[in-house]
């Protein structure tokens, strides 16, 4: 009988259920403040904004930059739906552009030619994300950015934990890091994001709208707000919950174990697959947490992950070009064709299961069956 590997599972230990525990008890309730500290801690940022999610810390961040209708911001069309969805609520319009098709992150080249074509007063920034939990060159892309003079904010979503050069991701020389602590998942056991930031101005700016815009003097300790207080803004309701501060603190707090397995499942993935007839496995060009193992199949991909599924394994597809997506196809008249190395890599690209409590034998068994559809694959 076939085993049954979910695409991702979470890890829940005794750290979650001591941080959640007091909060339920009422004896601790700064976790929200906690995680802001620890980020401060591990990253060197100098500012930390806790949201109630990844993609509400990436919205918070377009806020923050106070992005107008009009406005464009740059994006890879290998992104998550979240990036562009962020600049249209703004009316603002994203800029898709092509990928490199080793490491699935945003094409430098075409990123400079974009620029150039783009640029004017309306051209504010870029939104560059880390597919899988390996960053781009950023060296070269935040020199092409200050050229440019746009600002850049980095969809760190995969990237959490990660480094760059030995730096963490986080302090590397972007404006703006957002982080998710739930990334590809509807419904998770908890939300929560981060949004990084090294200007006061932004992070005021975020401070403020993430609350309804509210100013006062303040709240006690259990969130009720002072007697008086004023609304300066339109702003959301992107403060992150007691509960998922405590959950996501734990998780912060075990980030080196959890990276460390699943490098050790990548290595695994990685010396059972190389050289698998129909198989690619991914290309490391810089440092990878692996937050995503994305190998290639180099036919019939579809076929493969179903065959796959009958095995008990389920799969994931990261990402479908954002030029594919109906709602951006018609708003923008994008074309199949505009953007050839997202699809060819779109056709190809396979998610394995990768989780840290993942076991040796799961493992094993997902490479046997691997190897398995790979041997009658046509």
């Amino acid at each position: 009988m076939a085993r049954k590997i979910p695409f991702y599972k979470p890890d829940i230990g005794q750290a979650e259920k001591a941080q959640i525990e007091e909060v339920l008890e009422l004896e601790e309730l700064q976790k929200a403040e906690e995680l802001e500290e620890a980020f401060l801690k591990r990253t060197g940022a100098s500012y930390a904004i806790s949201t109630n999610s990844g993609t509400s810390a990436l919205h918070l961040s377009m806020c923050a930059m106070d992005l107008k209708r009009g406005d464009k911001i740059i994006c890879s069309v290998n992104s998550f739906p979240s990036v562009p969805e962020v600049v249209r609520h703004f009316d603002a319009e994203p800029i898709f552009v092509d990928i490199d098709p080793e490491d699935f992150n945003i094409d430098l080249d075409a990123f400079e030619k974009v620029l150039e074509e783009n640029i004017s007063k309306k051209l504010k920034g870029a939104i560059i994300n880390h597919v899988a939990g390996q960053p781009t060159d950023l060296d070269r892309l935040y020199k092409i950015a200050k050229r440019f003079n746009i600002k850049i904010v980095e969809d760190a979503s995969d990237a959490l934990g990660g480094t760059y050069e030995g730096k963490p991701i986080g302090a590397t020389g972007a404006d703006i890091t957002c982080f998710s602590f739930s990334p590809h998942m509807k419904n998770s056991v908890a939300n929560a994001g981060v949004m990084l930031c090294e200007d006061e101005t932004l992070y005021n700016r975020g401070m403020l709208l993430r609350n309804h815009a509210i100013e006062s003097s303040g709240w006690d300790k259990y969130g009720n707000l002072e007697y008086i207080y004023d609304v300066v803004d339109i702003g959301w309701k992107y403060d992150i919950s007691e509960l998922d501060a405590a959950y996501a603190l734990a998780q912060y707090g075990r980030l080196e174990k959890m990276i460390g397995r699943r490098k050790e499942i990548a290595k695994m993935y990685d010396e059972a697959l190389e050289g698998v007839n129909h198989v690619s496995i991914p290309v490391r060009k810089r440092d990878h947490i692996y937050q995503l193992y994305i190998i290639k199949i180099d036919r019939n991909r579809d076929g493969f992950a179903r065959e796959l599924k009958d095995r008990g394994i389920h799969c994931g597809l990261h990402y479908i070009p954002l030029h594919l997506m109906s709602y951006y196809k018609q708003k923008y008249s994008l074309r199949v064709n505009d953007f050839q190395s997202a699809l060819q890599t779109y056709q190809q690209v396979l998610s394995l299961p990768i989780y840290n409590n993942m076991t040796d034998a799961e493992v094993e068994y997902v490479c046997d069956m691997v190897k398995e559809v790979a041997a009658k694959h046509i």
